[in-house]
């Protein structure tokens, strides 16, 4: 994926913006003609980022599908919040599935678009990461096993929200849930648990798998287009911030997100059929800290007592990431 860069200039006063921009250069979300998925309404927490990813993810796949979209939403946060019987935010064909069927039945109703030789139609799966990491794990590896034509968007915001902010397969290593309280020699969540879902993804050699955040909005939208681009399973993994359960501020949610990404605990990068095409570069490296003592989920490492030898655990991890993807060129990568 090769997007151009946006300049920008100083107005003269707290503004910032390009007005010399071609339209046809800004995002999906400047566009006073865009879709708006995921309309005003809906009962999200302020800050909400999984409300701001699912509208960004869905507004592109619209305007790159020329608004030929069907979605399948799992339970869960953006399902409750979204949907509260028998009212609905959602602008676009859209339906519900159990918490742990999202997949399976995405795959049925690409089955059935195909049947009915409907194949401008594009179907996309999407849930959090309980629904996705954990409690529909099997159908989602199914789905990728039989390439089934199928976009699954995961908004990944680290636990189980909706239901009281339990741990889930993608609750980082230390952080405080309901279920991984800070308490005892090693408080929080247990290192070396949980699953790396877009590795796994890559493991299944599928034709497109990426992550993104929603701090870097045209970076989403770019992705989320380049992934209509293919035919078979795909996969997008969207860092959003939860507020309510990271303990942070609701005014923080893009910082957040992009401390996640400049720090190297979240990389963001692309891959096509099993191998690494493209990695976003860390433009201003910070140290983990920066993005944990932001959260209130990972306050027992600073007080009462500092816990460097969790925190080094933190960067060591993040190193490897950076090594990894080869975030930061001027270094030595190793892919």
């Amino acid at each position: 994926m090769s997007t151009t860069p946006v300049k920008f200039y100083q107005v003269g006063s707290f503004a910032v913006g390009n007005r010399l921009l071609p339209a046809a250069a800004g995002s999906v979300q400047s566009d006073m003609e865009r879709t708006n998925a995921l309309t005003s309404g809906h009962r999200a927490c302020q800050g909400c980022g999984e409300a701001l990813g699912a509208r960004y993810a869905m507004d592109a796949a619209m305007r790159a599908a020329n608004d030929q979209v069907i979605a399948v939403n799992a339970t869960g946060c953006l399902e409750v919040f979204s949907t509260p019987y028998p009212e609905s935010s959602w602008r676009i064909a859209w339906l519900h599935s159990l918490f742990g069927n999202a997949p399976a039945v995405a795959t049925g109703v690409a089955a059935a678009l195909r049947a009915k030789g409907r194949t401008e139609v594009r179907v996309i799966g999407q849930g959090g990461d309980g629904a996705t990491v954990d409690i529909g794990f099997g159908p989602l590896s199914g789905m990728f096993e039989r390439n089934d034509d199928v976009l699954y968007i995961c908004y990944d915001n680290e636990a189980y929200m909706n239901t009281g902010v339990q741990r889930s397969g993608a609750t980082p290593a230390a952080a405080r849930t309901a279920t991984t309280q800070a308490v005892g020699p090693e408080p929080g969540n247990v290192f070396g648990q949980g699953k790396n879902v877009p590795r796994i993804a890559m493991a299944h050699e599928i034709p497109y798998v990426a992550t993104a955040t929603v701090a870097d909005l045209r970076d989403l939208e770019a992705k989320v287009a380049r992934a209509m681009e293919f035919r078979g399973a795909r996969y997008l993994h969207v860092l959003v911030p939860c507020p309510l359960g990271w303990g942070s501020q609701s005014c923080d949610t893009v910082k957040i997100a992009r401390l996640a990404t400049q720090s190297g605990l979240f990389p963001v990068f692309e891959a096509e059929r099993g191998e690494v095409v493209s990695s976003t570069p860390i433009r201003q490296r910070v140290q983990v800290e920066e993005y944990l003592k932001l959260q209130g989920r990972y306050s027992h490492l600073f007080s009462p007592k500092r816990r460097d030898d969790v925190i080094d655990k933190l960067q060591a991890a993040a190193d490897r990431n950076i090594k990894r993807y080869n975030l930061l060129p001027e270094e030595e990568g190793d892919l």
